[in-house]
């Protein structure tokens, strides 16, 4: 008896510290969501899948609503995620979540993100969210390293 009642305490003991753990932790700042009309086309990309012989191959796919903004002008909210150490940048890329929060990690998989190109200068970086006003344009080789989705010729929008 006296075992399974030192079990238990244990279990007890080690689900709160696990629950404590998990839980707010202060070094990580709330995020304002960015979700808008435009974020929500972007994430509705995919990839076709095709295969040659035992190779497959990945291609993006971009539905009509999404390819409705094709070199459109969009405003964009989101969180500056860097692509090289420094300050400023003027190539970044753009999510609906903070750098600081695990990319990765949550139910939802990852969270929609696009390439950044400034029009002109660097823009500082900041953990606060930034509103941009750019182009919307599809890469047309993303297999060459640049993402699916840029925002080209962007703007700080105040």
């Amino acid at each position: 008896m006296k075992n399974i009642m030192l079990f238990l305490f244990l279990l007890v003991g080690f689900n709160q510290s696990a629950s404590a753990q998990i839980g707010k932790n202060e070094d990580i700042p709330d995020h304002t969501p960015m979700m808008n009309k435009t974020w929500e086309a972007i994430d509705k990309m995919s990839y076709k899948v095709t295969y040659k012989g035992s190779q497959k191959n990945y291609t993006p796919f971009y539905p009509p609503v999404l390819k409705a903004l094709e070199n459109q002008l969009v405003d964009i909210p989101g969180y500056m995620v860097p692509l090289n150490s420094g300050r400023t940048h003027k190539t970044f890329m753009l999510s609906v979540l903070p750098v600081m929060q695990c990319m990765f990690c949550g139910s939802n998989g990852i969270p929609p993100m696009v390439e950044v190109i400034m029009k002109k200068g660097a823009l500082k970086f900041s953990d606060d969210p930034v509103k941009l006003r750019g182009k919307l344009v599809f890469t047309k080789d993303p297999l060459k390293g640049n993402a699916e989705i840029q925002i080209i010729q962007a703007e700080l929008v105040i």
